[in-house]
C-alpha cells in the first residue's frame, strides 16, 4: 500500500534523527547553553530502528536520509548505514541511503560510509571565515568541516551538497564567496531561507533572507538558468553561468513547497512526524517496545499521513512553532 495522504501526495523519502545531541550550538539553531538532551533509553537501538526501516520499506519508502542533532555524533553510525543500505524493498532494490551532517568527524568515517553504502551527504557550512564561524557556531571547528568535506569528496560521496542559511548583517555578504567556492570544487551548493524551528524561538520574518534577495545577489556575478522538473526536491535548482554547475535554493517561507512534499520524519525518540512543523506526532516506540506486529506498525505510518495538513501554515496568522526545535526533528 502507498503512503498517500488525503491530498494525493506519496511520500517516499524517510528522514531519521538518530540523536538530538550536537557539537554546535549555531545561533538560528540553539541557544548557548544548549537544550536538554533525550534520556538514552528513549532513543531507538539499532534493532528498532531497522524493524521500523524495513516496514517503512515494504509500504513504499525509497530512500532514507540520516539526520539529527549530528548524526555522526552516533556511535554505530557506520552500522546504521551498512544495515539500512543492505535492506531490500518489495521490488528486490536497495533504499538510497544519504546524510546530512555538520561534517564535524566525517574525515575519519567517510571512506567506512561509503563502504556501508552511503549513497551522497549534504554538509552545513554557513561561513567561510573562521571567526565568524566560531560566532556563529559558538566552536572553533571551521577546520573540522572542511576537513570533512574534502574527506567525502576523496571518498566520492557524491553528489555533495553544501547547505548555507543567508543571514542579514551576519554571512550574507558572503553568499557570492560561498558559491565560488563550492563551484571550484565540484560541490552544489544550497541556499535555505531561515526557517522558525530554534529553541529559543527568535525568528524574524523581518530579518529573514528571502530567495528572491539570494536570487539578486548572486545575479550580480552569475547568470542563474532555473532547472525544471523539480518534481517534490525542496530545492529550485538553477545552472550557473551555463552550466555544468548548479546552485539551490530552498524556500520554504517564501516558495512553499508542501504540495508536492513526499517525506515523513522519524524523531530519535521514535516519533513519527508528517511535516518539520507538524504540532502533532504518532508513537511508533511505544507500540514496538509493548510487541506491535508488522501490520499494527504500518498502520502508523497511515495514520499520521491521515492528519497531514495540506500546507505547513508558516505564512497563517495563527501559526505556531512546533514544540520540538529542528536539533530535535532531523531536518
Amino acid at each position: 500500500m502507498a503512503l498517500e495522504d488525503n491530498y494525493g501526495r506519496i511520500h517516499r523519502d524517510l528522514r531519521i534523527s538518530l540523536t538530538d545531541h550536537c557539537n554546535l550550538r549555531c545561533t538560528y539553531c540553539m541557544p548557548a547553553e544548549g537544550v536538554p538532551w533525550l534520556p538514552r533509553q528513549s532513543l531507538l537501538s539499532p534493532e528498532e530502528l531497522m524493524r521500523i526501516v524495513r516496514i517503512g520499506l515494504n509500504e513504499g519508502i525509497t530512500e532514507v536520509r540520516l539526520t539529527g542533532g549530528e548524526p555522526l555524533l552516533r556511535p554505530d553510525v557506520v552500522e546504521i548505514v551498512a544495515r539500512i543500505a543492505a535492506l531490500r524493498r518489495p521490488d528486490g532494490s536497495h533504499p538510497e541511503v544519504s546524510i546530512t551532517t555538520n561534517g564535524i568527524g566525517l574525515s575519519k568515517i567517510a571512506p567506512a560510509l561509503k563502504d556501508a553504502g552511503l549513497t551522497r551527504v549534504n554538509i552545513s557550512l554557513d561561513t567561510l571565515d573562521a571567526e565568524r564561524f566560531h560566532r556563529l557556531t559558538r566552536r572553533n571547528r571551521l577546520a573540522d568541516v572542511i576537513a570533512g568535506i574534502d574527506a567525502a569528496i576523496a571518498a566520492n560521496l557524491r553528489p555533495i551538497k553544501i547547505n548555507a542559511v543567508p543571514m542579514r548583517e551576519v554571512n550574507l555578504d558572503e553568499v557570492g564567496a560561498l558559491l565560488d567556492w563550492c563551484l571550484a570544487r565540484g560541490l552544489e551548493l544550497r541556499f535555505i531561507e531561515q526557517m522558525p524551528l530554534d529553541a529559543g524561538k527568535i525568528w524574524d520574518r523581518r530579518t529573514m533572507v528571502t530567495q528572491a534577495e539570494m536570487i539578486e545577489l548572486l545575479s550580480r556575478d552569475h547568470e542563474l538558468t532555473p532547472i525544471q522538473d523539480r518534481g517534490a526536491a525542496p530545492a529550485e535548482r538553477f545552472l550557473v553561468d551555463g552550466g555544468p554547475g548548479v546552485v539551490g535554493i530552498i524556500a520554504s517561507v517564501t516558495a512553499p513547497f508542501c504540495g508536492a512534499c513526499d517525506r515523513l520524519r522519524l524523531t530519535a525518540d521514535g516519533q513519527l512526524r508528517s511535516c518539520l512543523f507538524a504540532r502533532g506526532e504518532s508513537d511508533l516506540r511505544g507500540p514496538l517496545r509493548e510487541g506491535a506486529s508488522d501490520e499494527e506498525l504500518a498502520q502508523v505510518f497511515h495514520t499520521c499521513l491521515a492528519g497531514k495538513l495540506p500546507g505547513h501554515g508558516i505564512n497563517e496568522p495563527g501559526f505556531l512553532q512546533p514544540d520540538r526545535p529542528m536539533s530535535a526533528i532531523g531536518g
